[in-house]
């Protein structure tokens, strides 16, 4: 990528035709994203930057006569490493920031679900400071220092074993403290400089979807972090409270109990009421209350550890930190019953009509529930790890019995268990899906190549198995409903921690398995968690090293961060924020400057168009065309978002371009899709009028006979880009003849 300094000072071409061209989520480079070699920057920065070839650049590709100009937007997610990395870690934190996103299209249940998805997301961020109270309070600071084993030829320990327990416990505040201000650090501090891409101030599109990038969330945002930031305090000073508690409660004890659990019951009470919380405007007075309450959540903190520090009370230094093991149980037992009030309002107000329930309604329940679930594994994974490390040489039975809380044991098994009867359904539905997507396959290939050499037959072979897999996406929504289930019945069987019952006890008493199996079974689960955490860290680290790589794992990071932070504050910054508005006003001033536009997306990129296009004014969209390829507009945002994508969102994208929209998709792909009908060449679209025209499948591969003068055939392309296909440069130069021949007439075909 070149520096861009030159390209910048370089003039704008006028009354011609600019094809702007968006990438998808492979991240790609200028350069090929305009199948060139040679770019040069002329607008934006590194993170997100409009390309064109340079100005002696020979090779000038696309359509003969149109200037070439590609959005590069892949660094505004992601970019480094540290970045990426960061996003494994704050996983639970956008999942659970995802899951308000994906609500049904019903105002009705709205209000209930925000709140319901708001609370949910609340308790991970109570979950997070629990998962460090319980390394810092309770194994190191409570346990640590009782056991021989734990501080021998320890230096940075063992002087805590002749501290009084209230100093352990004040001076190991200081880890959650940190943690605390360390994640409040981090969503305080913008990802970007947004300043200049503020969207409209009137909105075009009716459409949730015209407002992608036009909110501004930070308002919304700001009220949220004070909102965790107060819990988060919050559950840290309960965990020292009642821990104080365990050897007898003074009326300072109690008091400071009444005042947190005060401070915990305002954070929900704001929390569920959307048409307060969801104001846009800075509101001065309610902003006001919600800095209040972190105020005196942080100032009760130091009250609480002063009083922890200070009080003269005896300590009773056996078995866990008093009180919180309980706590985590009680929060467990708050998720999943929260779930299950989720899950029935989602299936009780769903659309009923065939075929239109994306996720059977329950979108927001599932990813909630996974967020939950992979939250639950992380804190697991890291108190357990942590006394697996203290504990040294320790049995694993003994660990897993003496060290772990039970409720911890509990989350172990309950995740590993989802995981793993999830794996054994996905293998059945492949099992007995295979014959059925096989053949539509393999009636796909009989007509896309009829009466082919012999010599084809492995080629044919291999286009069959591309489709078949391409076809698996559709079953991945009952595995997604499956998995949410037994996540959330996996927290619910964290309650026996409340009966100090442990997995392997009551499995040997019901089920005559030995508790030495079962305790295996559990030591092996945590293990697997810290497989798949460490495996997120790799993938996110390959994603930002390999394109091709990022094409597969980069979906989550830019599905999770297109959406802004209306559910947890915690969560990754949008970088929708920036890049609509930031296509909008470019394509808005090639227009004023005597240009059409020719507007090419593919994959995530026909998205962030879509939106685009919604805001675009009306005198701007009459000279702008839309080409999209490998889009998943329908197949995914319409079943994930459907409140967002529907079939009247798209249909008001086309008319606002006079219908001057092609989409190419193929049945090896195995993401994007087609947008209206599903037909191919030669059959008759199952919609009329002019989204009729729109869809247009591409056969894939282009021929199964390898051409002369070539060793291998056509390969397969998948959901790859199509820029150097022939399909996408005539459909390129049909649009183009449409931009500067007569004008299309509103809301018709040409």
């Amino acid at each position: 990528m070149s520096d861009g300094s030159a390209g910048l000072s370089r003039p704008e071409m006028t009354g011609g035709v600019v094809e702007l061209r968006v990438h998808g989520v492979s991240g790609a480079s200028a350069a090929h994203v305009l199948d060139l070699r040679q770019t040069a920057q002329v607008a934006g920065d590194r993170n997100g930057g409009f390309y064109r070839p340079r100005p002696l650049c020979e090779d000038t590709g696309g359509v003969r006569g149109v200037t070439l100009e590609a959005y590069r937007w892949g660094d505004l997610p992601s970019g480094t490493v540290a970045r990426t990395l960061a996003l494994v870690f704050l996983l639970p934190f956008m999942l659970a920031n995802l899951a308000i996103w994906m609500r049904p299209a019903d105002p009705g249940s709205a209000p209930l679900v925000k709140s319901l998805c708001r609370v949910l997301a609340l308790t991970v961020t109570a979950l997070y400071v629990l998962a460090i109270a319980g390394v810092a309070l309770d194994l190191i600071a409570w346990k640590c220092p009782t056991s021989p084993r734990c501080l021998a030829g320890r230096s940075w320990l063992s002087w805590l074993g002749g501290q009084p327990v209230g100093l352990r416990l004040a001076l190991l505040a200081v880890l959650p403290v940190t943690a605390i201000g360390l994640i409040w650090r981090i969503s305080n501090r913008p990802g970007r400089t947004f300043d200049a891409f503020h969207a409209p101030e009137k909105a075009v599109s009716d459409r949730p979807l015209g407002t992608v990038g036009q909110w501004d969330a930070e308002p919304l945002v700001g009220r949220l972090r004070s909102i965790h930031v107060a819990t988060a305090f919050a559950t840290l000073d309960l965990v020292l409270l009642l821990a104080r508690t365990g050897a007898g409660a003074s009326v300072v004890t109690v008091a400071l109990v009444i005042v947190t659990g005060a401070v915990l019951v305002a954070c929900v009470a704001l929390l569920c009421t959307p048409s307060i919380i969801d104001r846009g405007a800075a509101d001065r007075r309610l902003d006001g209350v919600t800095r209040a309450l972190r105020t005196i959540a942080i100032i009760l903190t130091v009250v609480v550890v002063t009083h922890v520090l200070a009080s003269p009370a005896r300590w009773h230094e056996q078995g866990t930190l008093p009180g919180y093991d309980a706590t985590l149980t009680w929060l467990f037992v708050t998720q999943t019953t929260l779930l299950a009030i989720l899950g029935v309002v989602l299936l009780w107000r769903r659309d009923r009509r065939a075929g239109v329930t994306p996720l059977f309604g329950l979108g927001a329940l599932v990813i909630m529930a996974v967020a939950v679930s992979l939250g639950v594994a992380y804190s697991a994974e890291l108190v357990h790890r942590t006394a697996d490390f203290l504990d040294r040489d320790l049995p694993t039975g003994e660990g897993i019995a003496n060290i772990s809380p039970p409720a911890y044991t509990w989350a172990i098994y309950g995740f590993v268990r989802a995981v793993l009867i999830t794996l054994i359904v996905a293998l059945l539905i492949i099992l007995f899906s295979r014959r059925g997507r096989y053949r539509a396959a393999a009636a796909i290939v009989a007509l896309d190549y009829p009466d082919p050499p012999p010599e084809t037959e492995p080629r044919l072979r291999q286009v069959r198995q591309a489709i078949a897999r391409a076809r698996f996406t559709e079953k991945l929504v009952p595995l997604a409903v499956v998995y949410s289930c037994l996540a959330g019945l996996g927290t619910a069987t964290t309650a026996f921690g409340l009966l100090e019952l442990f997995p392997s006890d009551l499995i040997n008493r019901n089920t005559r398995v030995p508790a030495d199996v079962v305790t295996f079974g559990i030591a092996f689960g945590s293990w697997v968690i810290a497989a798949i955490i460490l495996s997120l860290i790799i993938a996110g680290v390959f994603a930002y090293r390999s394109i091709p790589f990022r094409r597969h794992v980069g979906v989550l990071w830019d599905l999770g961060t297109f959406w802004p932070r209306a559910a947890h504050p915690f969560a990754p910054p949008c970088y929708a924020e920036r890049a609509v508005p930031e296509l909008a006003r470019r394509i808005t001033y090639l227009v004023t400057q005597g240009n059409a536009v020719l507007l090419t997306g593919h994959s995530h990129g026909s998205v962030l168009l879509a939106a685009t296009v919604l805001q675009l004014p009306p005198e701007v969209g009459s000279r702008v065309a839309l080409l999209t390829h490998g889009s998943p507009l329908r197949r995914l945002y319409g079943r994930i978002f459907p409140a967002y994508v529907d079939d009247a969102a798209l249909r008001e994208i086309g008319g606002r371009i006079g219908w001057r929209w092609v989409n190419l998709w193929r049945d090896t792909d195995g993401l994007g899709g087609w947008i209206f009908s599903a037909h191919r060449p030669g059959e008759r679209a199952t919609v009329d009028g002019p989204p009729a025209s729109v869809d247009r499948r591409l056969r894939d591969p282009s021929d199964v006979v390898t051409p002369p003068g070539d060793s291998v055939p056509p390969p397969i392309q998948g959901h790859g880009p199509d820029e150097s296909d022939e399909s996408f440069a005539a459909a390129a130069r049909e649009l183009v003849q449409r931009l500067v021949g007569p004008a299309d007439p509103p809301g018709t075909a040409t």
